[in-house]
């Protein structure tokens, strides 16, 4: 009975997936704020609503449907095999909502996350700051309590679609009094709150999706602090995780190898294919993605199975990274001088220019390499002189000492 509800369940995605997955195929140069594409993933995603496909493994009362590992993974596998739908709403879903689902309290689950999973209100994230990057643990945004209240003074910079988002998951700084990797907490913010003020970051590429984001005495909810005070670098790690494996495990389950897929095609109608170097470096290029695949099908299996996503996810975020630096090259040495060439198909160059962004994105490859070795291989910890200073004891980013 079992197999038979996950035969039927595997045919209604098929079903799905042949009319809604047609593909998002906007130029970063005509949607450079990616509300095209924004929009087009809204729409998928309130299709999957309607059609019962939405949220699966989360709990009916918060929005979800409630269903088993089993068809969490069917979705995937089929999924895997169309054009990705929602890629504008993978830190809304594959980062905030998750962190909503397990540390949020039973309000905030209640009022929000029905909302993020039907697309209904689109999160973002806001970690990094001007001189807290890689170290984020260098925060200098403030949260300081008045009353029912809390008062938030900052900055922030690179958060992805804020200017389309209704709210984001925040970290501030609310002890001055404790080390630098506590007296950190996680709010929910709203995006159009008095105070909030977002400006685009220009990239080389013609896009805008990136923002930085100024705080002047923005009033929060006391009751929408998410988990302990004080503990929001806990909860940091966790999303960054789940960031992680976002980034790392893309959206198919199984073996999968579409950047090889596509460079074996390109090169065949440029009659390139009979070259033995390029065949090789192809190949190469088809075996990393074969080794990524099965790194990400271990890091969802552990997800399937109830588990926040530990420090293994790193090791399927840099070797994207790797992949991504493989394929830079690679694709333009495929299409030769055409590659450059902007105006009459600049396909090639854009993707050449992104690329670089996953080596850097969800954390630098120095840091994944760091994490690694540290917490997956058990490497001993690099020293750390400032480990239990009181953070305004401390000179990191912009702050000077005193």
């Amino acid at each position: 009975m079992i197999d038979d509800d996950l035969d039927d369940f595997r045919q209604r995605c098929r079903a799905f997936l042949a009319e809604h997955a047609t593909g998002v195929n906007v130029a970063e140069g005509d949607d450079p704020r990616a509300e095209q594409a924004l929009a087009a993933a809204k729409e998928f995603q309130h299709a999957l609503v309607e059609a019962g496909l939405a949220g699966l493994t989360y709990p009916k009362e918060y929005g979800g449907q409630g269903l088993t590992a089993g068809h969490e993974q069917i979705w995937r596998e089929e999924a895997g095999t169309f054009p990705v739908m929602t890629r504008q709403l993978s830190i809304s879903h594959g980062m905030a909502l998750p962190m909503l689902n397990e540390y949020g309290s039973d309000e905030q689950r209640s009022t929000y996350q029905a909302k993020v999973i039907a697309a209904e209100e689109v999160w973002c994230q806001m970690f990094s700051e001007p001189g807290a990057g890689s170290d984020v643990a260098s925060l200098q945004s403030r949260a300081v309590r008045d009353g029912d209240e809390w008062i938030l003074n900052g900055q922030k910079v690179w958060t992805t679609l804020a200017h389309v988002c209704e709210r984001g998951l925040i970290i501030a700084r609310t002890d001055l009094d404790q080390p630098k990797h506590r007296g950190i907490s996680m709010f929910i913010l709203d995006m159009n709150a008095p105070g909030v003020e977002i400006r685009p970051i220009h990239q080389i590429d013609g896009g805008m999706r990136f923002n930085e984001v100024f705080f002047t005495d923005v009033r929060i909810p006391a009751d929408h602090l998410i988990g302990p005070i004080n503990e929001g670098w806990r909860l940091a790690t966790a999303m960054l995780m789940y960031e992680r494996v976002a980034i790392g495990g893309g959206q198919a389950l199984g073996i999968t190898h579409p950047r090889a897929d596509l460079l074996i095609k390109e090169a065949k109608q440029r009659s390139k294919l009979e070259d033995p170097l390029l065949r090789q470096r192809i190949m190469e290029l088809y075996s990393a993605e074969v080794c990524q695949s099965l790194i990400s099908m271990q890091t969802r299996a552990a997800l399937q199975a109830g588990k926040t996503p530990g420090p293994g996810g790193s090791l399927g975020k840099l070797a994207g990274a790797n992949i991504a630096a493989m394929y830079r090259g690679l694709s333009l040495d495929v299409v030769g001088v055409e590659g450059v060439a902007w105006e009459s198909n600049g396909r090639w160059a854009n993707e050449a220019l992104g690329t670089f962004a996953s080596g850097i994105a969800g954390g630098t490859d120095q840091i994944q390499r760091n994490i690694i070795g540290e917490r997956v291989l058990g490497l001993p910890r690099e020293p750390s002189v400032d480990k239990d200073l009181p953070f305004r004891d401390l000179k990191v980013g912009t702050q000077a000492a005193g």
